[in-house]
């Protein structure tokens, strides 16, 4: 979600090479496509309503009804919803940390899927505890479970991981989130995007009216930058690695990022 939607297809027209599409939703919400494919949402907020502007990630569910409940019993928060939205049912929600992210019920589009071709690289929450988060999820989006089409989550090098099939889609990094300088800096839901020059992705942002809040070397196994729009949303953009080989996992819902 942004202030001026317009000022945000042009920034991230321009960053990401993404183009714009109009949708049903009316003229305060577009898609954005990468190569033909569609990426991500952006929707125009009231600036009355002074919100942050910040992307959020929705998980795609198959009872948004049953999912808000699980949510609700296992003390987080439904903020809205579940609601009817487009073709399908919403919600936002928070995690018992504070992290927003949405749910939706209804027809996912295969391309939206994380971690392949032109589609959001990886979404990475971070969290005061990485494990306590992990379990939060995996009870109320099925992760790790015995159904056929579910996710595997593994522990690797402190993190968390969450797979569908060979590619990381997810990752959750615990630590003293509360005790960071920073008080803007609080529990929250982080998303990658795939570009093919990184500095040059960062020298159009800066250009635009953005700011660079941190960045790794290009030598860097995964190298990586993290930028902040003219309106305040935080992302990160890195360049697409191969990953080794793994043997084809359980897959499950899958996150689906939208502002």
């Amino acid at each position: 979600m942004t202030q001026d939607l317009r000022a945000a297809e042009k920034f991230y027209g321009a960053v990401l090479g993404w183009e714009f599409q109009p949708t049903r939703l009316g003229d305060e919400f577009s898609v954005a496509f990468a190569e033909g494919a569609p990426v991500a949402g952006i929707g125009a907020l009231s600036r009355a309503l002074q919100v942050p502007v910040e992307w959020t990630p929705y998980f795609a569910v198959d009872d948004a009804d049953a999912t808000a409940d699980r949510i609700r019993e296992r003390s987080a928060t439904v903020a809205v919803g579940p609601l009817r939205f487009g073709t399908g049912r919403a919600a936002l929600a928070a995690d018992r940390d504070g992290a927003v992210f949405g749910i939706w019920q209804g027809k996912a589009i295969p391309d939206w899927r994380l971690g392949r071709d032109s589609a959001p690289a990886w979404l990475e929450l971070r969290t005061r505890d990485a494990f306590d988060a992990a379990i939060f999820y995996a009870e109320i989006l099925d992760w790790a479970c015995e159904q056929e089409d579910c996710c595997q989550v593994a522990y690797e090098d402190d993190h968390v991981v969450l797979r569908r099939h060979v590619h990381t889609v997810a990752r959750i990094t615990g630590g003293r989130v509360d005790a960071a300088p920073d008080p803007r800096i609080r529990p929250c839901w982080h998303v990658y995007f795939y570009v093919p020059d990184i500095e040059k992705a960062v020298r159009t942002a800066v250009r635009l009216g953005g700011s660079v809040v941190s960045s790794t070397s290009a030598s860097a196994a995964v190298p990586w930058a993290t930028l902040r729009d003219p309106d305040g949303g935080v992302f990160s953009v890195s360049i697409r690695r191969p990953e080794a080989p793994r043997p084809p996992l359980r897959a499950g819902a899958a996150p689906l990022p939208a502002p």
